[in-house]
């Protein structure tokens, strides 16, 4: 089986910068990096300063805000809903995702993200949960299903 190792080049469709509208809770975002991280507060006002950004720094503002206190227990299920959107039924990006039928899906990273993804350096040594990878692999299993 092939591996993809990270979502640069002909596989960054699959980063969650990569620009697509999603809606989370009444709120069009241009990603869904956008989407998580403003879905991380529970004030709307906040919410809506992530759509004045890129996805870069939507991503950094996430670290100043405050988190949600059920975030831990709800990212997954959020993230999920958010890549259905992205990859829906009858899509471009769901024929791609598709296309990767064969593929086992790494949301390799040097930043130690070992929940998302699976950290490349000498310390943390590849072993991350990857929850990113499943969760694409999960729903490219599911479209080719149906």
């Amino acid at each position: 089986m092939k591996q993809i190792l990270g979502f640069k080049g002909e596989f960054h469709f699959l980063s969650n910068f990569e620009p697509c509208e999603v809606v989370f809770e009444g709120v069009t975002y241009p990603s869904t990096e956008h989407a998580y991280q403003a879905a991380k507060t529970l004030d709307l006002n906040i919410r809506k300063l992530f759509l004045l950004v890129n996805a870069s720094k939507a991503k950094r503002m996430a670290k100043n805000i405050k988190v949600r206190e059920d975030w831990n227990d709800v990212r997954t299920s959020v993230m999920e809903g958010l890549l259905r959107q992205k990859f829906a039924s009858g899509t471009p990006l769901a024929t791609k995702l598709m296309e990767l039928a064969d593929c086992e899906i790494w949301e390799s990273n040097w930043w130690h993200d070992n929940f998302w993804g699976s950290c490349t350096c000498d310390k943390c040594g590849n072993k991350g949960e990857n929850v990113l990878g499943k969760l694409l692999m999960k729903l490219r299993d599911e479209l080719l299903s149906t």
